[in-house]
């Protein structure tokens, strides 16, 4: 990989609102940080104080918005608002827990939880058209920054299809990898290939980071289980 043309973007995954506690599935629809997700967006601001970034982007998601605003302030960075960046649209999953949702939707549920592409929550977005948008936005970001870093604030199920575009794992396969909230994800670039230079980095946060003492982070990590994946 050329250092020339690469860009190196730095992820961060929104930090926690109350619906992640709850394991309610957010989706698109908008919710702001809780309390901790407040004081998490401030330790992504304070341990990124030293980098230095060309730009720096957001989903239009005020629960995005609101966790990259503290960095923006301290690197001095305005915010550019991505729609594409946004979490998939779960359609009538939405606001619900997915326990409610496995009982009201038991077929649709189902085929969520078989990863099938095309499924699209009736009238959400599918998997296979969640990943398009997501890998073409994060690759023409990349594409306006040759050999430049970048901060990216979005949601967990875009890092997913970075990770799985970086790594080369397909949408099929499972997740063994974590997503939580307001950890630092390194990632490179090029013209044809992208490559995990760091993932899920979550030393900046401590009490911060929504982990209760002697837990680990698969047991509680809200995009570790299914029940709060949103």
């Amino acid at each position: 990989m050329s250092t020339t043309s690469t860009t190196r973007l730095c992820l961060v995954r929104h930090g926690e609102t109350s619906w992640n506690a709850e394991g309610r599935v957010q989706g698109q629809t908008d919710v702001p940080l809780s309390e901790l997700g407040h004081a998490q967006a401030r330790a992504v601001a304070a341990t990124l104080a030293g980098e230095r970034f060309e730009a720096l982007y957001t989903s239009d998601l005020v629960r995005v918005r609101q966790t990259a605003q503290p960095a923006a302030e301290t690197l001095g960075l305005a915010a550019r608002a991505e729609k594409n960046l946004r979490e998939r649209h779960y359609g009538q999953f939405e606001a619900l827990t997915y326990r409610e949702a496995k009982e009201r939707f038991p077929e649709e549920y189902a085929r969520f939880r078989e990863r099938d592409p095309e499924f699209d929550f009736g009238g959400g977005e599918s998997l296979r058209a969640f990943q398009q948008r997501t890998i073409a936005c994060v690759a023409a970001i990349a594409a306006q920054h040759p050999g430049a870093a970048v901060l990216v604030f979005t949601h967990g199920g875009v890092l997913e299809m970075v990770f799985r575009r970086a790594a080369g794992r397909t949408l099929s396969s499972a997740r063994d990898f974590e997503l939580p909230n307001a950890a630092l994800n390194w990632v490179e670039i090029g013209a044809h290939d992208w490559r995990v230079q760091a993932w899920a980095k979550l030393d900046h946060l401590g009490s911060a980071s929504g982990v209760p003492s002697g837990s680990s982070r698969l047991d509680t990590d809200p995009w570790h289980r299914l029940a709060r994946r949103t």
